[in-house]
């Protein structure tokens, strides 16, 4: 039942984030369609460790752990831009999804590095998403302490952490099927690939939308 739930619910976030990447972005049909996928990532990414736990499997730690801190901290920016021109204080909600990915980030280098020396070169792959996710980490401490004056802050984080999410989601599905993708190309390629692919795209809509 737990991996049913899983399955279907990553099924829905990745279908409403593939078509949230074409929609008109801030109407109505945005934040509906939003709202699908923040709630179907975060079932997804709690089943995500509960399933890590009980089957001893770090692959769901890893994509559980970014996407509920992706899509939980982008959808909490949204909340914390300017209220009655008073930037809103971080609740115990935003500092717990932070202090969840500083103590993760950590045990991701660690044990990516501890796999590096032995040999494993799915080490590289800890230490990437673990290094990605303290930076994310430091981001959020500037912020909630008022040291970040960057030009709509909340607006660049929001695109890029949702869209972080949807890279997870993607990540999860193809590292899922690659018994049935083309096994000449190497396996850490699947987990870098949609990284790759849409950081450039994250890029471009934090300017389009700052300057708008």
């Amino acid at each position: 039942m737990l991996i049913k739930l899983h399955v279907i619910s990553g099924i829905i976030g990745l279908l409403t984030g593939l078509s949230i990447l074409f929609l008109k972005k801030g109407d109505k049909i945005h934040k509906k369609t939003g709202k699908v996928f923040l709630y179907s990532m975060l079932v997804s990414a709690l089943t995500g460790l509960a399933l890590s736990y009980i089957l001893q499997n770090v692959f769901f730690f890893v994509v559980g752990i970014f996407t509920l801190y992706l899509v939980g901290t982008g959808s909490r920016f949204i909340y914390l831009k300017l209220v009655n021109n008073e930037k809103a204080e971080p609740k115990i909600l935003d500092w717990v999804l932070t202090i969840a990915m500083l103590i993760s980030g950590l045990v991701m280098i660690y044990m990516g590095v501890n796999n590096i020396i032995k040999g494993n070169n799915g080490g590289i792959i800890l230490a990437v998403f673990g290094a990605i996710g303290l930076s994310g980490v430091w981001q959020d401490l500037k912020y909630y302490r008022g040291l970040e004056k960057g030009k709509m802050y909340w607006l660049r984080t929001h695109i890029s952490r949702m869209v972080g999410g949807f890279i997870a989601a993607t990540t999860a599905f193809l590292v899922n099927n690659m018994g049935h993708l083309p096994k000449l190309i190497p396996g850490y390629v699947y987990w870098l690939f949609p990284t790759i692919l849409l950081v450039p795209l994250i890029v471009k809509w934090q300017r389009k939308y700052v300057r708008r």
